[in-house]
């Protein structure tokens, strides 16, 4: 019943909610007779702040509508390229009407993004996704809010997502593919590339992994150490819920983006409250830029969607509890997962100093897995100074990470077939 009272709560807020909202454009409103009143300032952003704190918050927008080229405007289209009942297959796809640039955008290398299904909207990777189109034909995963989906189009596992990279990697062809995976994503996107090349299907150029559960063993953090000290019944009691009937899922089982959204607030209580009492102070300011900043941040943070049950328990299970890929004992639909048939495909794995979600070492063990890579197509980079989220968005990962990613992908843009001496 905690997703059905949730709702009812969440409807119960919404006329308050409504009336904060105008009420902060009332004392807000410059030239309105409310905004001269004393203490008008002080109302307005307390309002203002009540709003934010009931509202709801939709999936946002990626809104990349442009990208700047050495100085040249090029328009960018978001395209979907296949729908799947759990994902979209996105393209931003970048146009001109100059020749020789046309020719310069159809020679870029084409990547595939692989953004992670643990809470946030693909959108959390809208900075990722900018940075690359400079010098790159970007395809990213799109995750469907799983209390959208109806219980007809049947369950979604971790095995279910292993296919669905797979589906999307031969859709755009594997032969000139470069696969980025970020976070949680890097455990399928493994697995999926190892059963390909088991199987002796054609596999992308490159891999490169960032900040992702290869190995949870290696230096454990808080995420980690949850679902080690508790029983994966304990999961499935505790935090897996119906979706309500006012939902196309409705019936489904998922873990609710609310309660996710629950444990990400409690991990840093302090900087949260923090943060909004500094809005409020910037509000009563008149500090537009901060505030603007913060709307930005929190209406991404906030918006989150339910992951379906099967997928999230397998995961806790398989990735965080039995460690089946490292141990060499994962199946998926039968296959065993094997990353040592892997070669030919160049991987670079990437982590945060200080990375407080997947720790030093779990992404760099990818390497003791893909021995089948040649040690001189195989690169590691730990950026300084970096937490989980500075690896691929934000300053660091322009400035420091990207132009290493641009690199090596470029580096590796023919195939070294060649199996290792």
């Amino acid at each position: 019943m905690l997703y059905q009272l949730h709702e009812l709560g969440r409807a119960w807020m919404a006329p308050m909610t409504y009336w904060a909202e105008a009420s902060a454009k009332m004392f807000g409103q410059q030239g309105g007779w409310l905004s001269s009143m004393p203490g008008a300032a002080q109302a307005a952003a307390g309002w203002e702040l009540l709003y934010r704190i009931g509202k709801d918050y939709e999936k946002p927008e990626f809104g990349i509508h442009s990208i700047d080229i050495d100085g040249a405007v090029y328009p960018v289209i978001e395209r979907e390229m296949l729908r799947k009942p759990f994902c979209r297959l996105l393209r931003f796809k970048r146009y001109t009407d100059d020749a020789g640039n046309l020719r310069d955008l159809k020679d870029d290398p084409p990547v595939l993004v692989v953004a992670p299904l643990s809470g946030h909207h693909s959108t959390l990777l809208r900075d990722t996704v900018r940075t690359l189109l400079r010098d790159h034909k970007v395809y990213i995963t799109d995750w469907v809010d799983a209390r959208m989906v109806p219980t007809e189009e049947g369950a979604f596992s971790l095995d279910d997502y292993v296919e669905y990279v797979q589906e999307f990697i031969r859709l755009i062809g594997a032969e000139s593919l470069h696969v980025i995976s970020v976070c949680q994503p890097t455990v399928p996107v493994l697995a999926a590339i190892s059963l390909m090349a088991g199987r002796g299907e054609a596999t992308p150029r490159s891999m490169v992994m960032m900040g992702g559960p290869i190995d949870t063993r290696e230096n454990p953090t808080k995420v980690n150490d949850l679902a080690t000290h508790k029983p994966l019944s304990w999961f499935q009691d505790h935090l897996i819920h119906h979706v309500p009937p006012n939902y196309p899922g409705h019936g489904r089982r998922v873990y609710p983006g609310f309660l996710q959204h629950s444990g990400f607030v409690a991990m840093n209580p302090e900087r949260h409250f923090q943060s909004h009492w500094d809005f409020y102070l910037d509000l009563v300011k008149g500090d537009l830029d901060d505030a603007a900043a913060h709307r930005r941040f929190y209406d991404e943070y906030n918006a989150v969607l339910d992951m379906p049950a099967e997928y999230y328990l397998d995961t806790v299970r398989i990735v965080f509890q039995e460690h089946l890929l490292p141990r060499g004992l994962w199946d998926v639909r039968g296959e065993r997962v094997d990353p040592s048939k892997i070669h030919g495909t160049a991987l670079l794995t990437i982590e945060g100093e200080l990375d407080d979600i997947s720790g030093q070492g779990q992404t760099r063990a990818a390497h003791a897995l893909c021995s089948g890579i040649a040690e001189s197509d195989r690169e590691h980079l730990t950026v300084k100074g970096a937490g989980h989220y500075g690896i691929f968005s934000g300053r660091r990962w322009r400035t420091q990470v990207y132009p290493q990613v641009r690199d090596f992908i470029a580096g590796h843009a023919e195939r070294n077939d060649a199996p290792p001496a």
